[in-house]
């Protein structure tokens, strides 16, 4: 079954880290940008960070800048989003997605370049 999966989200205090994993089935998350991407109830989902197909560039939304990291992994089927100094404003639904357009050193934090394929998220709550 072709599908990608995140996992890693749960509850942390203000402060606190987490790691999430984005994990393809079915194919090859290697040959794809990947976005991470947020949404809370009643707000648009937001890109957060992405990763070009050639691991080469990386952006981030200023908000999560020099807090959050994302990086390929070795085994050419995940991705991972390495979340620090968590904020009450972090607290949302994470996603990922992949991007089969895109020219290879280039990536985007626009929804609107993800049309290939999307996780069903994973929740991440913020609590002190």
């Amino acid at each position: 079954q072709v599908q990608l999966v995140e996992s890693g989200g749960g509850s942390v205090h203000p402060g606190g880290s987490l790691k999430l994993s984005c994990a393809s089935s079915g194919f090859t998350l290697a040959l794809y940008g990947v976005g991470w991407f947020r949404q809370v109830p009643g707000k648009k989902r937001e890109g957060i960070a992405c990763i070009s197909k050639n691991g080469a560039t990386t952006e981030y939304l200023d908000a999560v800048e020099g807090r959050f990291t994302i990086s390929r992994g070795t085994d050419k089927r995940t991705v991972t989003l390495e979340m620090s100094d968590l904020r009450p404003e972090d607290a949302a639904v994470y996603f990922c997605a992949t991007d089969n357009s895109s020219p290879r050193g280039f990536c985007s934090l626009s929804t609107e370049r993800y049309q290939h394929y999307w996780g069903q998220g994973t929740q991440v709550t913020i609590s002190p």
